[in-house]
């Protein structure tokens, strides 16, 4: 199908293009300039995707899972068929660069094959000549779901392909700052899929504030920050929507002394900065062993020298910008306080003169466990390098936070490396790799970085209720 994926913007409603009164611009975070104009939700717009998605719900939920299995891969094929455009449009909206690009957009296809495979078994507790129990997954009905800015495709895939495949039908809002793959997404699916299916509605807080109060939404899904998560899930009580957040991180690495310096400290270099570390499950501390700690740290400035940081539309660029001013500000006010605390810098620190919302990769240096560059999450380039001696209190301090959702643990000995990832409070611990993601593999935070379950089929039962039916045939 012919469809220009840089011009005319619009919301899906209902299986039609809807544009808006009021509009917003997209802005290129490499360059300031602006991309498109796109359309800004009226309260009516996001009550019409609603109905639209209430009414498409009996019919959808009602067609042969095989059917909506079959549909949701031909969404795989659709962005496949796209690819080129949608990586150039990415990197237009989001900053990151070509590899970048190509990681996100491929994985959104796989997620759409992947998950088009799944389904969830009936549960048969009994069955006798007289009496059989069994229980079912059924949809919830309505999902809403709101997405990031940082993986702004993909992550909208982990949400619909899940929901549409157990017989959902949605309404999805993408993050004002990356608007624009969502919303071309929503007009190649409307070629698709029955009108109503997924319905997608662009804007700032206010259509999100209204989809998540919507009395005739049955669940929401969120990724973003753990703050507007608790937020959600208060709003969410008004007819006990069933939820599911992804929310923040602040995820340690061990590093202990047996490892291989120079290709540990490569490997977790784009586990704390691939995407500019705009990732929920970046390397955000890095706990190194005494041991090994001075040269594993200049290991690691060494390989971050070599990497280019600019607009992530020139050949060669391999880290962008932050994706929008106002993470950009955060990020210029926690170097500020680095700065003002006397924290030592082994790389970065200084942001560079001229347009674009660049943050240089930087690197400090054993700062204090309470410091702001440790205690928060920077969700950009900025790592703080941690010196431990004593196995538990490295633990302790791994645990010594809010978050739980990933951690990772580098060491030859795979054995004690286990015995500390068991230890580790978080939802994923890897071993010895970082950022292995697969359809088929459950992904989840503990304690304030989320609840429930993305992916697997697991991930799968989110977007259902259980329900037991129980037969006798006794007289």
């Amino acid at each position: 199908m012919a469809v220009d994926l840089f011009s005319d913007y619009t919301m899906t409603i209902n299986g039609r293009a809807v544009d808006s009164d009021r509009r917003f611009d997209a802005i290129n975070p490499a360059t300031e300039e602006v991309i498109a104009s796109v359309p800004d939700a009226s309260r009516a717009d996001l009550d019409a995707a609603v109905a639209a998605a209430k009414a498409a719900f009996g019919p959808w939920s009602a067609r042969p899972l095989a059917e909506r299995q079959a549909m949701v891969a031909r969404l795989g094929q659709i962005i496949r068929d796209h690819a080129e455009d949608f990586m150039r449009l990415l990197t237009l909206e989001q900053g990151k660069a070509r590899q970048g690009a190509e990681w996100e957009i491929g994985g959104s296809a796989i997620w759409c094959d992947e998950i088009a495979k799944q389904q969830l078994e009936l549960h048969v507790a009994e069955k006798s000549e007289t009496r059989t129990v069994e229980t079912r997954r059924v949809p919830v009905g309505v999902v809403g779901a709101i997405t990031p800015w940082n993986f702004p495709l993909l992550l909208a895939i982990w949400k619909i392909a899940p929901a549409l495949v157990a017989g959902n039908t949605m309404v999805l809002k993408p993050s004002p700052y990356t608007p624009l793959c969502t919303l071309k997404f929503g007009e190649l699916a409307r070629e698709l899929l029955p009108p109503g299916v997924l319905n997608i509605v662009s804007g700032g807080n206010e259509p999100g504030a209204w989809l998540v109060q919507h009395p005739d939404v049955n669940k929401i899904s969120f990724t973003g920050s753990t703050a507007t998560g608790r937020k959600i899930m208060e709003s969410a009580s008004g007819n006990l929507k069933r939820i599911t957040l992804e929310l923040g991180g602040n995820d340690p690495a061990i590093v202990m002394p047996d490892v291989d310096v120079k290709e540990t400290a490569k490997q977790l270099f784009w586990g704390a900065f691939q995407n500019s570390a705009q990732f929920c499950v970046a390397a955000k501390r890095l706990y190194v062993h005494e041991d090994i700690y001075d040269s594993f740290a200049e290991e690691l400035v060494s390989y971050a020298r070599t990497v280019q940081v600019g607009d992530g539309s020139e050949q060669g660029v391999e880290l962008g910008p932050i994706q929008n001013k106002m993470q950009f500000e955060k990020l210029k006010n926690l170097l500020a306080d680095a700065r003002e605390q006397g924290l030592k810098f082994r790389l970065g620190g200084e942001i560079p003169a001229g347009k674009g919302y660049f943050v240089p990769i930087t690197i400090i240096d054993n700062p204090p466990e309470n410091s702001r560059v440790v205690v928060e999450e920077a969700f950009g380039p900025v790592l703080p390098l941690l010196k431990f001696r004593d196995l538990d209190d490295v633990i302790a301090r791994a645990n010594d936070t809010e978050y739980g959702l990933a951690a990772s643990v580098w060491s030859r000995d795979v054995e004690q490396a286990r015995a500390i990832a068991e230890r580790i409070e978080a939802g994923t611990v890897w071993i010895n790799e970082i950022h292995s993601f697969s359809p088929h593999v459950a992904f989840g935070g503990h304690k304030q970085s989320g609840i429930g379950i993305e992916n697997a089929l697991e991930g799968l039962a989110e977007y259902t209720n259980a329900q037991t039916i129980v037969l006798s045939r006794a007289e």
